[in-house]
């Protein structure tokens, strides 16, 4: 439970690749933009929000420095083209504290989702729009009062676009949003999404994914893992399997992403409504 003294090096890194590509795509055709956005950008920028899932947990200058970890995430939000890391820093705590919460974890889909997208061409469209539903979710089912950090984070990243837009035009600030909304959307990485939280065997409502997409996703597949030690640092998750793989080998875990997505889709079984839900008691907040 130390700080990833890479991690700040590696996310300043992917930053500049994506301010890089938007001085590259100026000239692009806009479907070449599009195609780039989803193969290439679209990886970068959901690694990114990954990283910030990371830095949440304090892991970029450690619990010591809580204010250089929560500026640095929106530093690590600009490449995504929407205020993001704030509030999500802001619903992620009560992720871990009231996993599957009635009403206080809102990754768990609405009961209108769990209506609405029951058949594979709906759980594929549903699929398409994550990002809509993960950015609009929490203000249906658990709405709270906007923090001064999320108007800073707001702000920050209205000029950065306005910067990028100046200097370079339309082109790169739709290159950025659509990385986001297509790389959180149908696309391989987002397998995450349903593989560690959705009920493919009953009982089991947490898996980790052990496989190569973990090496750009900040370890996020180490899921069983990240909710027993939220303060360990995603490079260091597959050191807690080797020290205690007696407590994870036998666990049903996934092999791969798309396959997630294609039993998520096409096995009737599997839905938004394949999540446990459990009635919690709201802790008191002593802080």
């Amino acid at each position: 439970m130390r700080p990833d003294p890479h991690l700040k090096w590696t996310v300043t890194g992917m930053v500049l690749v994506q301010l890089l590509a938007c001085w590259l795509v100026q000239g692009l055709a806009w479907r070449w933009l599009f195609f780039w956005a989803y193969a290439f950008g679209g990886c970068v920028n959901h690694s990114l929000t990954l990283a910030i899932h990371d830095i949440s947990h304090n892991t970029a200058f450690g619990t010591g420095r809580a204010a250089h970890n929560r500026w640095f995430a929106i530093f690590a939000n600009l490449p995504v083209g929407l205020p993001y890391a704030a509030s999500f820093k802001k619903y992620h705590v009560d992720h871990h504290r009231y996993l599957g919460g009635d009403g206080l974890d809102v990754d768990i889909p609405t009961r209108f989702e769990g209506w609405l997208f029951c058949t594979p061409a709906r759980k594929l469209l549903w699929l398409v729009l994550q990002p809509f539903f993960y950015a609009l979710r929490p203000l249906c089912v658990h709405p709270k009062a906007m923090t001064r950090m999320e108007l800073c984070n707001a702000l920050v990243q209205l000029a950065a676009d306005a910067a990028i837009y100046a200097l370079w035009g339309l082109k790169p600030v739709v290159y950025l949003l659509a990385s986001s909304l297509l790389g959180l959307g149908l696309h391989p990485i987002s397998g995450h999404f349903v593989a560690e939280h959705y009920m493919f065997l009953k009982g089991h409502e947490t898996y980790s994914y052990y496989g190569p997409l973990n090496w750009i996703t900040f370890n996020v597949g180490y899921h069983m893992e990240h909710h027993d030690f939220p303060s360990i640092p995603g490079c260091n998750l597959p050191l807690v399997r080797k020290i205690a793989p007696e407590y994870y080998d036998h666990l049903p875990q996934h092999h791969s992403w798309v396959k997630v997505l294609w039993d998520f889709v096409f096995d009737d079984s599997l839905g938004p409504f394949a999540r446990v839900k459990r009635v919690c008691k709201l802790a008191e907040n002593r802080l």
